[in-house]
């Protein structure tokens, strides 16, 4: 890993060198080319005079070197093939400045080329330095130090907005670690519990020489119950763990019809328990997996009837909240303490932990997961009186919003 990670960094600081080495020779030839050609079309029209005495007459002669003449002068042909020969040597030297002007160019280019190779490697160098440091600690990282943070100093570039990303991400690591290893305690602890009943059942009955049917059919309808509430533990995990992977089907759900079915299922289990129900649906549909959606209401329903009071009473309600659409279930209750309704919320927690009531605390926990699979805002709050109102409010339909649009 760190000799293949070391490669990678080296093939990236080639790349970037002859990036900067690159740029920099296209740009100074550039430079050049703009340079030579300015002072190639300087001056080819610029007339040069040079004046001399005659010894006969003293008149001064003007001998014209550049490619025109002024207008009205008139030479002989003596006069004529003198200016032309100044004019032949003129060009000639001209060419000749040019030609070592191209040559001592290229060869300053070829220097600089060089020079800007080597600044730069040194460059790519001291810019991936800090991403050389950040992937050395990132590779120390595993499931033992994940608390471990980059912690970049500096301004606030674009290394430094990465490593805190990187770092956010981490931090958000180490909270998932840490919630699935609780997870997996207090599923094991759930666990162990109705086996070791069984265990003590089984090996009650074993035991007592003296054992009759009748209680040999007692011991086996307790050990139904126990395998009945395994069951619907491992159902539970089940379910939580396909709500957190997300969703693998999405089609419009009846909302209102989904709340109908499940409160009449609910209907001979509250009225056992002398619970008033109360419901206002009104017809709304969600997006989303029918299964997951269903599931989420009878868990709030159950969880309203199974944590209420003598007499109690439970209200369900759906409707649409603007565009987006909502289940509410309150119920009254025991008094939840405030600071206690996120924790609710976690998997395998309940008011009452000694509670033997085949609940193993996982149907709030249920209800966010499927909330957050189906991006559904999910408040929950402690009514002052006791119980608590819980709403959960959908994301707007797709067609509903094309249709209105």
């Amino acid at each position: 890993m760190g000799l293949t990670s070391q490669i990678s960094g080296m093939r990236v600081r080639l790349r970037l060198t002859l990036l900067y080495g690159g740029l920099f020779l296209l740009s100074g030839a550039v430079l050049l080319t703009i340079t030579y050609l300015l002072v190639a079309h300087s001056g080819p029209n610029v007339a040069m005079s040079a004046q001399s005495t005659t010894p006969s007459g003293g008149q001064s002669v003007s001998i014209f070197l550049g490619e025109t003449l002024p207008a009205g002068v008139q030479l002989s042909e003596a006069q004529r093939r003198v200016v032309e020969a100044f004019q032949e040597q003129a060009r000639q030297q001209r060419a000749e400045l040019m030609h070592q002007l191209l040559v001592q160019s290229g060869v300053a280019l070829a220097i600089m080329a060089v020079v800007a190779v080597v600044l730069g490697r040194l460059v790519a160098g001291r810019v991936l330095r800090p991403l050389q440091t950040m992937t050395a600690t990132i590779q120390r990282i595993s499931a033992r130090n994940v608390h471990e943070r980059l912690a970049v100093t500096g301004p606030r570039d674009e290394l430094k907005r990465l490593a805190d990303t990187v770092d956010g991400l981490l931090g958000r690591l180490e909270s998932a670690l840490d919630s699935h290893k609780r997870f997996v305690a207090n599923a094991a602890h759930e666990l162990r519990t109705p086996l070791t009943l069984e265990h003590a059942l089984l090996e009650e009955t074993v035991l007592d020489p003296d054992a009759t049917v009748e209680e040999f059919r007692a011991q086996f309808e307790e050990l139904m119950v126990v395998s009945e509430q395994q069951a619907r533990l491992l159902e539970s995990l089940l379910v939580l763990a396909t709500s957190e992977r997300g969703l693998d089907r999405r089609e419009s759900v009846d909302l209102s019809g989904v709340a109908g079915d499940v409160l009449r299922a609910a209907g001979p289990r509250a009225r056992r328990q002398d619970l008033t129900v109360a419901a206002e649906v009104e017809p709304t549909r969600v997006t989303g997996d029918p299964a997951l959606v269903g599931r989420l209401v009878a868990n709030l329903v159950d969880n309203a009837m199974s944590y209420n009071v003598p007499d109690g009473r439970v209200e369900v309600a759906t409707g649409t909240d603007g565009v987006r659409c909502f289940l509410s279930v309150t119920n009254t209750g025991p008094p939840v303490p405030p600071e206690m309704v996120d924790q609710l919320l976690s998997p395998f927690q309940r008011l009452d932990r000694t509670a033997d009531d085949g609940h193993h605390g996982l149907g709030l926990s249920i209800v966010r997961s499927i909330a957050a699979a189906h991006s559904a805002d999910l408040t929950v709050r402690a009514r002052p009186g006791g119980g608590l109102a819980i709403k959960v409010l959908f994301p707007a339909e797709e067609r509903r919003l094309n249709d209105a649009g």
